[in-house]
């Protein structure tokens, strides 16, 4: 690929027409012509990747066997609540837009969905819902599951989903297929990452924001991913925690 600073035009030779492609680690839009639609850099950073994916394995690992009396109590607490299963997986994107299935202690009833529907009939809570994708007050949480949400423990199955590779410890929280055209033209950058137990928007305000400050959020940090950023956001996000910042 060759590309002038001053025209900023590029020449893309042999390529299929509407595609998306990554090209010299940028990810690149074309239309029918083969005219630049959309250009985005993507950094490349092996050796951050390589130790960061080392600390995922080592980190969530040990977590699984130290945590194990939590995740005992939390199931007792979910069973002794409600009817249906301990745990529950929801189909997300994940990176390169491949399809995952997030684990999480169920902290919904089971009939939720139908719920749902029935609320999404009254236009208030359908704009809501169309706007963030969650609910204030959500009346399809259980008791138990109220306090998991506010204290994230609700999250702590992900643990699995890393040492399965699906995910990170930090990265963008990942999304479902109705949220990804929130992204615009920067969809193909937020998938070029694996999503995160937690995140930059995770440890800042999470729920308390507005959909486009998360949008900003989550690209800042593929922006400018780095060890310190990742230790500053781990330590961001015990302090929301403790704080329950942005739980709902």
């Amino acid at each position: 690929m060759s590309h002038s600073n001053e025209a900023q035009e590029f020449n893309i030779l042999s390529v299929e027409t509407d595609k998306k492609l990554p090209v010299e680690n940028n990810i690149i839009k074309f239309d029918d012509n083969n005219k630049v639609l959309h250009y985005n850099q993507v950094k490349n950073k092996p050796i951050y990747n390589f130790f960061k994916r080392a600390f995922d394995v080592t980190f969530a690992s040990a977590a699984l066997v130290a945590l194990s009396p939590i995740f005992l109590a939390t199931s007792i607490a979910i069973k002794k609540d409600s009817n249906g299963p301990v745990f529950y997986k929801h189909k997300r994107i994940g990176k390169d837009g491949k399809p995952i299935y997030l684990y999480k202690f169920r902290s919904m009833y089971t009939d939720s969905n139908e719920r749902l529907e029935e609320l999404l009939k009254d236009p208030q809570i359908k704009s809501e819902w169309e706007e963030n994708f969650k609910l204030d007050n959500d009346p399809r949480i259980t008791k138990v599951g109220d306090f998991l949400r506010k204290t994230s423990l609700d999250e702590l199955p992900q643990l699995l989903n890393i040492i399965k590779g699906d995910m990170s410890i930090i990265g963008p929280r990942p999304v479902i297929d109705g949220e990804i055209d929130k992204f615009g033209d920067n969809k193909e950058k937020f998938l070029s990452v694996k999503p995160g137990l937690t995140g930059w928007w995770a440890c800042n305000g999470r729920s308390d924001t507005s959909y486009e400050e998360r949008v900003n959020l989550e690209l800042y940090y593929i922006d400018h991913q780095s060890f310190s950023l990742d230790a500053k956001c781990f330590v961001k996000t015990i302090e929301s925690v403790l704080k329950k910042e942005g739980a709902k």
